[in-house]
């Protein structure tokens, strides 16, 4: 398999930015690519910089002043010194034409800072995963739903495996417990094992607590974790204008199928089919959510469940519209297959059905759109939603 272009449907902006995502996605490959040679890089992954920077913020003052020729600075991994933010604001407050490019893979230790997105001085933007549209003809479904979109794994798809198994034993566990947000590893290493059979699905805390054997304070903690480590998310559920009683809870999906995947506990009663299943749903989330940053006007997704239990998988909503989303993993469609579509569809005419499956071709099934779950996800391109 050739290497993808690393394209990242992202466009510079001007201004400064943090660029945030989990670490693995491209992050350093991509200021690499556009800003090699042309900006002062300061990579706090090196620990002789991370402890003087720590230890006397004011230094990057000086840094910046031995290169006066660069007018771009990145730091890389902000998060492993924060109080350079402070710096970085005084430096912003002064206007002298200096952009900064700050990346993190943690938004835990920036939320508490004074100088948090600068005070609104520098643009948030998201590196995710690959998507299938940067990948194109080197896109596969079925490797995905085991390996993930990392580019990391993405590229050595024979060893994929034995990446993601380093990835979280080294970054999820390690780097998470040397961050000091977690005091016992051995529950939170139970946590992220039950925590995959809540992937695509609605959390219960308590039910959570009671497998992994800890207090349900300490699995809404582990929660917040995995997402201000960027490494899960949640999804509210659509209520705009509710005709029906619907659920309060959020669904929570882990950020890459092959995380999900690696993580996942198999055995003898571990249908394969619901392990799929439940990575499906969370590939075409990963899309979803990545498409939604991508836009430039405001769109949200979120999902949708009746208290009696009729639910679609995924709601889109934003300036041009509502499209309500449903995964199969399935080659075949059946009758029953787009009810609680309809059921959507009826309480909110103006939308657009799509039912995602695992066959080959697009059929229109009363008033929903039947997809294979490939072409849609190829087709799904920054601010364009043509199904």
């Amino acid at each position: 398999m050739k290497p993808p272009v690393i394209n990242r449907f992202f466009e510079i902006p001007k201004l400064s930015f943090f660029l945030l995502g989990p670490r693995g996605t491209g992050k350093s490959t991509w200021l690499k690519k556009n800003f090699e040679d042309k900006a002062l890089l300061i990579d706090l992954l090196k620990p002789d910089i991370q402890r003087t920077l720590n230890s006397y913020p004011e230094r990057l003052f000086d840094m910046i002043a031995a290169n006066t020729n660069k007018k771009i600075i990145i730091i890389d991994e902000i998060q492993k010194a924060p109080e350079l933010l402070t710096v970085v604001h005084s430096i912003l407050e002064e206007k002298n034409n200096y952009q900064f490019i700050l990346t993190g893979s943690s938004a835990r230790k920036l939320k508490n800072t004074q100088a948090n997105l600068l005070g609104g001085r520098a643009l948030r933007c998201i590196m995710h995963p690959f998507v299938a549209a940067e990948l194109g003809d080197n896109f596969s479904l079925e490797v995905s739903l085991k390996n993930g979109l990392l580019p990391l794994t993405y590229q050595k798809q024979n060893e994929a495996q034995d990446i993601l198994q380093a990835y979280i034993n080294l970054y999820l566990k390690e780097e998470i417990h040397a961050e000091g947000v977690v005091r016992n590893l051995e529950n939170f290493t139970r946590f992220l094992e039950v925590m995959t059979f809540s992937h695509a699905s609605i959390i219960n805390t308590t039910n959570i607590a009671a497998e992994c054997q800890v207090k349900r304070k300490t699995v809404e903690n582990y929660i917040d974790i995995l997402e201000d480590f960027l490494l899960g998310f949640h999804l509210p559920v659509f209520t705009k204008k509710a005709k029906r009683e619907l659920t309060a809870h959020p669904k929570f999906y882990f950020f890459d199928p092959g995380v999900f995947y690696a993580l996942r506990p198999k055995g003898p009663l571990d249908k394969p089919e619901e392990i799929e299943g439940a990575s499906l749903e969370g590939l075409v989330a990963q899309h979803l959510r990545a498409w939604t940053d991508f836009q430039k006007e405001s769109y949200t997704l979120s999902f949708w469940r009746t208290r009696s239990g009729v639910e679609v998988d995924f709601v889109v909503y934003g300036p041009d519209g509502i499209w309500a989303i449903e995964v199969k993993n399935s080659a075949k469609i059946g009758l029953g297959d787009t009810k609680s579509l309809q059921s959507f569809l009826e309480d909110y005419p103006m939308a657009k059905g799509i039912l995602l499956y695992r066959g080959k071709e697009r059929i229109m099934q009363k008033s929903v759109l039947c997809l294979p779950c490939e072409e849609f996800l190829l087709q799904l391109r920054p601010n364009k939603f043509t199904f």
